[in-house]
């Protein structure tokens, strides 16, 4: 397996929010936009250290406006509220592909936690309820 898979296709899928991202090792993700927001690379979000990270809230209903190919290695993703820093590598978009559980819960625990909740039915519920998996790994 390669240990740094390149996408062979990203879409946007607008009218639901989510990014869907296949690679050339087989793996397919159903991303929602709330979620690539909120874990997005940038300074802004995670800071230049650990505790420096900012818990973002309010992020249910992000879209997202563009996505600009930055070399063969990476995207930018732009958001309608205005989040357009941070690069997100192939190695990190498939690491939230693969990890959307964990890293999920962790953020829904973090909200909790900060005393904040979602105002909008959780993203990754509902593509399950439709019948979609949001993960596909490789075999």
């Amino acid at each position: 397996m390669n240990p740094n898979p390149s996408p062979t296709e990203i879409r946007l899928h607008k009218g639901s929010h989510i990014l869907v991202l296949a690679f050339e090792d087989g793996a397919e993700f159903r991303l929602p936009c709330e979620y690539l927001r909120v874990y997005s690379p940038s300074a802004e979000v995670r800071g230049h250290s650990p505790d420096q990270a900012r818990l973002q809230v309010d992020k249910e209903r992000v879209n997202i406006t563009d996505i600009r190919q930055i070399g063969n290695y990476a995207v930018k993703l732009c958001f309608d509220d205005g989040h357009d820093s941070g690069l997100y590598d192939w190695g990190y978009l498939y690491k939230l592909g693969r990890a959307w559980q964990p890293l999920w819960q962790n953020y829904l625990t973090r909200l909790r936690e900060a005393g904040h909740s979602r105002a909008a039915p959780d993203p990754f519920e509902r593509l399950i309820a439709e019948g979609t998996v949001p993960a596909v790994l490789p075999a």
